[in-house]
């Protein structure tokens, strides 16, 4: 009879799913058989050459076609990236919940053996964004914009803040002004003839005009910013733009959410479940009841309420749509819900880019 190769150690011709706990510095592998069985784990570094020695380690041990990988979208991006174009499906994958993480404890190597039991069984089947486009670049402008505005927002509040204490010459001669003429003053305040630090009044004229110059510093920055985010977005889904109440924060925080991977989105459905703008069954015995979905990107839910608010100030359609469900006994509150769903909805066909638009409309903003 001839010899049988042990289950937990396959021949290179079968296939392995590979799971992987990531962190920053290193990625923890672990790879299991079709059938959950572990066969071996292992730590490489989060570099080029790990990644290439990870994947090479999991081949080494049969087929792997499939891959759950833990935060795809920020310590596992660079490793998910590798391994799409290594033609290896990407799926994302949850941390374990509380109750399984009590009984078995917690090890990188248990959360990497998780990861890829959660893709064989099916628990994990949402597919990692490629985070590889147009969308990333996106993401990143977005990042930076966001912080030079709280930045900005923060500087504000210290030269207000300055301005409270400073010397009441000085205080009244800035009283009254609006905030972007204030940051003008101020940043025009000369220091006085003699030592700066000689007393506080003019240390407080040294600072303000300090932190003036920062405000308009860094408003130039998110202006930019704004200008660069705006040409990404016009280059590669210009109708976005067209609709009422989609500017390009609101643009930009729907499609990050979608990611540069769109199709993975089966349905409009897929998408506002991500938005947390789907209703979630929560029926018991005799009660049938629907509640709100708290999970979802909370900053595409946030983008899809600023939208609804906008449009009911603006949009007649939707001016009206609220009053007759007003009139029918709904709460604000329960119609914006709906809003929201709506707008999702309409939203989803837009995401995927206009072919052959992006490098002519780079251009033209060039």
């Amino acid at each position: 009879m001839p010899d049988q190769q042990s289950a937990d150690h396959p021949d290179n011709s079968e296939e392995v799913v590979l799971g992987v706990d990531t962190h920053k510095d290193t990625h923890v592998a672990a790879v299991v058989t079709v059938l959950g069985g572990v066969i071996d784990s292992k730590a490489f570094p989060t570099t080029a050459a790990g990644y290439r020695s990870l994947l090479g380690w999991a081949r080494g041990l049969g087929v792997v076609r499939r891959a759950g990988v833990e935060c795809t979208g920020s310590y596992g991006a660079g490793l998910t990236r590798y391994l799409l174009a290594e033609g290896v499906e990407v799926v994302e994958v949850n941390q374990p919940d509380k109750a399984t993480r009590r009984r078995r404890g917690k090890t990188d190597t248990i959360d990497a053996e998780a990861a890829a039991q959660a893709v064989v069984s099916g628990r994990a089947t949402a597919t990692a964004k490629t985070s590889d486009g147009s969308v990333e670049m996106m993401r990143m402008l977005k990042l930076a914009k966001d912080s030079a505005i709280k930045a900005r927002t923060q500087a504000i509040n210290q030269l207000k803040a300055v301005l409270v204490s400073a010397d009441a010459g000085l205080r009244d001669s800035l009283a009254g002004l609006t905030t972007p003429i204030l940051i003008r003053r101020c940043a025009e305040l000369a220091p006085a003839d003699h030592d700066h630090r000689a007393d506080t009044a003019s240390i407080a004229r040294y600072t303000l005009a300090l932190l003036a110059t920062r405000i308009q510093r860094l408003t130039s920055e998110a202006r930019e910013l704004n200008h660069q985010l705006t040409a990404v977005i016009d280059a590669h889904t210009p109708r976005l733009l067209e609709r009422v109440g989609v500017g390009p924060d609101n643009a930009a925080a729907l499609l990050i959410t979608a990611g540069d991977n769109p199709d993975r989105l089966h349905k409009e459905a897929s998408f506002a479940a991500l938005c947390a703008a789907n209703p979630v069954e929560a029926s018991s015995g005799k009660t049938q009841r629907m509640r709100l979905n708290y999970g979802g990107d909370r900053q595409a839910n946030a983008a899809l309420y600023r939208i609804v608010l906008t449009r009911l100030r603006w949009h007649t359609p939707t001016q009206a749509y609220m009053e007759r469900r007003l009139a029918e006994g709904k709460t604000r509150r329960e119609i914006i819900r709906c809003l929201k769903r709506y707008v999702a909805r309409e939203i989803y066909p837009l995401l995927r880019p206009v072919p052959g638009n992006a490098e002519h409309q780079l251009q033209a903003a060039a």
